[in-house]
């Protein structure tokens, strides 16, 4: 069977050319509340031209570690790592953080100023979608096929810029709840990795394309698809508003020191505050104030809570070529042994079909506050993390062809297994 599963998302891309409100409905509230927690109104607006000052106090390092305990310590002291080989991890790290890491005995191997690796948007990457060009590519999706797509906002960033959700359902629009199992797609939880966002629109592009073929048909009229490009508006927006890329992960809650940012993938109520994420608001792993301090993850939740028929999660980050399942943040596999062998198969499949690593999340270290941990632990919700490949975060605009077609047979698969996922495992089984 999982032999015809694979075989179904093959053919299903081959036509490619060469209840409850959830607080979205009610966002603005919703932020002034946030921000009057956060004393926002008291904190000075965020320009471009403030991103100098903190760019030129971050370093992109190398850092000798030995093992997993290691790159957690290193994680938690609070270095963004982003490569992992076999005796060192490289990242980001504020100044502040490289001083920690030398006091706990780590040693810096290579350092190198982020503003020295900082370079130009190049045109040939505006084939990017930026925040305004996001919107018009779901609009346009909106305007192709009115009979079974919509939009609406799921909240919105500190900025005020809506958070936009696509929805696929051939019987219900909008909010409107469903019965039909669900499936989510997500990107852009942290704002550097705009390779993230492309894949949510080229999937929802293609089902929007496909949607006569018979295989795909038949998805769209039995599944309720959500797809958000961009989890991050603010942050996304911000990396590029200088016309130079900024090398900025966090969202853009400016903090009482006047640090920006907080790490959206370390801000979710799971394990929250523990290893792998810092108390430091310098730090690019930045957990924030409290779970679900931020309004783009208290959007997430609200999204997800008023959703319990979601069964499938995808969030998509860059670059270390991996599909991840939970635990990211504590030690040990899955307890229940019928759902870790369904995210072992459901992984192992897509990571087959999309060119990827497949493994446990704390593999290469422990990692609290992570959202996809949540939505599984709170709602039970077969939730993955997608590290695409590329190399860099700026990979430039021809790895979004190469990343497009695996991308979008993993997402053909994993949609079909939203009726019950532990049926991927079987039928693994049954093909073995």
């Amino acid at each position: 069977m999982l032999k015809l599963l694979l075989a179904f998302a093959v053919a299903a891309f081959a036509a490619i050319p060469a209840g409850a409100k959830v607080a979205s409905e009610t966002p603005n509230q919703a932020l002034a509340d946030l921000q009057k927690a956060a004393q926002v109104e008291e904190l000075p607006a965020v320009a471009a031209e403030v991103a100098a000052e903190p760019v030129a106090e971050r370093f992109w390092i190398k850092v000798q570690a030995a093992s997993r305990e290691d790159r957690t310590a290193i994680a938690t002291a609070g270095m963004a790592i982003e490569e992992e080989g076999s005796d060192q991890v490289a990242g980001t790290a504020h100044i502040k953080t490289i001083e920690k890491l030398q006091a706990l005995g780590f040693k810096v191997t290579y350092r190198m100023s982020l503003q020295k690796l900082l370079k130009d948007f190049p045109s040939q990457d505006k084939v990017y979608h930026n925040y305004d060009r996001m919107k018009a590519a779901l609009d346009a999706l909106v305007s192709a096929a009115p009979d079974m797509v919509s939009l609406f906002s799921i909240g919105k960033g500190w900025q005020g810029r809506d958070i936009w959700a696509v929805r696929f359902n051939t019987t219900e629009s909008g909010t409107a709840p469903s019965k039909k199992p669900g499936a989510f797609i997500v990107g852009n939880h942290h704002a550097r990795e705009h390779l993230s966002v492309e894949m949510p629109i080229k999937i929802a592009e293609y089902l929007a394309a496909h949607r006569a073929d018979p295989a795909v048909r038949k998805l769209l009229e039995t599944r309720d698809i959500y797809i958000v490009p961009m989890l991050n508006p603010d942050g996304a927006e911000y990396d590029i508003s200088t016309g130079r890329y900024q090398m900025h992960r966090k969202n853009m809650r400016i903090n009482p020191d006047k640090e920006i940012g907080v790490d959206l993938n370390r801000n979710c109520d799971s394990f929250f505050g523990g290893a792998g994420s810092s108390g430091d608001t310098y730090s690019d792993v930045y957990h924030g104030p409290s779970a679900f301090s931020e309004p783009e993850t208290m959007a997430l939740k609200n999204f997800l809570d008023a959703r319990i028929n979601i069964k499938t999660i995808n969030s998509f980050h860059s670059y270390s070529g991996l599909i991840m399942y939970p635990w990211g943040g504590k030690e040990g596999a899955v307890e229940n042994a019928a759902d870790l062998k369904a995210f072992q198969a459901m992984a192992g499949a897509m990571a087959k079909l999309a060119g990827l690593k497949a493994q446990q999340s704390n593999v290469m270290y422990v990692a609290t506050g992570d959202c996809m941990d949540w939505a599984y632990a709170a709602h039970h919700m077969y939730a993955f993390t997608t590290e695409l490949n590329g190399g860099s975060f700026y990979p430039g605009a021809a790895e979004i062809d190469k990343e497009t077609p695996g991308e979008i047979k993993a997402a053909l698969y994993m949609i079909e297994y939203s009726d019950d996922p532990r049926r991927a495992a079987a039928d693994l089984t049954a093909a073995n």
